[in-house]
């Protein structure tokens, strides 16, 4: 099982200094990947919550793209339906480019609650179309990645006459994975994804899903997807109503060994710390005290290369 780290392109800490310190623990302690949030223009006030100061996801990874050159760079997601396909095209393709061909584009669909953030963006019509929006998105970007240079003809883009170069390092391969907990989710999934990227989950939640996710790619003829975790950590008793990885270390130990046997392949994890000396020292103490130990009771854990979805 493989381990990335959500980087700290939110709070009050944010900045370069922040993002050098996640990415840079990553890196020397051998973690697989690292991974930006994206919100783009939440509402003010209490319900901006951790992400009323945000880096511009793209922006803040292309930077630790550059400066960091042996893990796996992604989102953890990025919503389609805020921003514009073709543009997004072009921007992630930059990205696999100026990376070696180390990108991972983590989508989703959002919360039903974003709706403001749409409205903010001028673009409210879409939001009852948001998951139209997403399979469209992807279904363009594979054709662009790709070299195609024929029509694309689609419910929201009409392309028909364009270059679209340099060509991503993995061209249409870049591994996409799909956020969610939803039926539709699984389905969108098993038709359109490489990847299935679960938030607020615990192992048995996952174990429950996998089978449906199993039954559904086959229907394809599909592949099973890699399936990935999103679950923040908190050292000690957990202050959320949502699912957290959290205890004694031990504990999580635990939990990671039940996270491996419902069959993940990656955890992304998140730490609440955003000033870069709490930074090292929280991603430090969860390696030495959880993936250690979970590494020599599970012997399954082998850093991938760079670049493996």
């Amino acid at each position: 099982m493989r381990f990335g780290l959500s980087l700290a392109n939110k709070g009050e800490g944010c900045g370069p200094e922040s993002l050098d310190a996640g990415a840079g623990a990553a890196e020397r302690l051998g973690w697989d990947s690292v991974w930006v949030t994206d919100h783009l223009m939440v509402p003010n006030g209490p319900e901006a919550g951790e992400y009323g100061v945000m880096l511009e996801a793209l922006t803040a990874l292309t930077y630790v793209a550059a400066r960091h050159r042996r893990v796996t760079v992604g989102t953890s997601v990025i919503v389609p339906a805020m921003r514009d396909a073709p543009l997004l095209a072009k921007e992630l393709a930059t990205i696999d480019v100026l990376s070696g061909g180390r990108l991972v584009v983590g989508v989703g669909v959002s919360d039903k609650g974003d709706i403001i953030e749409y409205t903010n963006l001028g673009k409210a019509e879409r939001f009852p179309r948001r998951g139209a929006y997403l399979d469209e998105a992807v279904a363009l970007w594979r054709h662009l990645w790709s070299g195609k240079i024929e029509p694309f003809i689609g419910e929201f883009h009409t392309l028909s006459d364009y270059s679209f170069l340099p060509l991503p390092v993995q061209g249409a391969g870049i591994p996409i994975w799909c956020g969610g907990r939803s039926e539709r989710a699984l389905r969108r999934t098993a038709e359109l994804a490489d990847g299935y990227h679960a938030a607020q989950t615990g192992p048995a939640d996952l174990a429950g899903r996998v089978p449906r996710l199993a039954e559904l790619t086959a229907q394809q003829g599909r592949p099973m997807p890699t399936l990935s975790v999103r679950a923040r950590v908190e050292f000690g008793p957990s202050t959320r109503s949502v699912y957290t990885l959290h205890g004694s270390e031990d504990a999580m130990v635990d939990e990671l060994l039940e996270f491996a046997r419902a069959g993940a392949d990656e955890i992304l994890l998140v730490f609440d710390a955003e000033r870069p000396h709490d930074i090292e020292r929280a991603v430090n103490r969860f390696h030495e005290n959880v993936i250690e130990p979970f590494r020599a009771r599970s012997g399954d854990f082998e850093p991938a290369e760079a670049g493996r979805p």
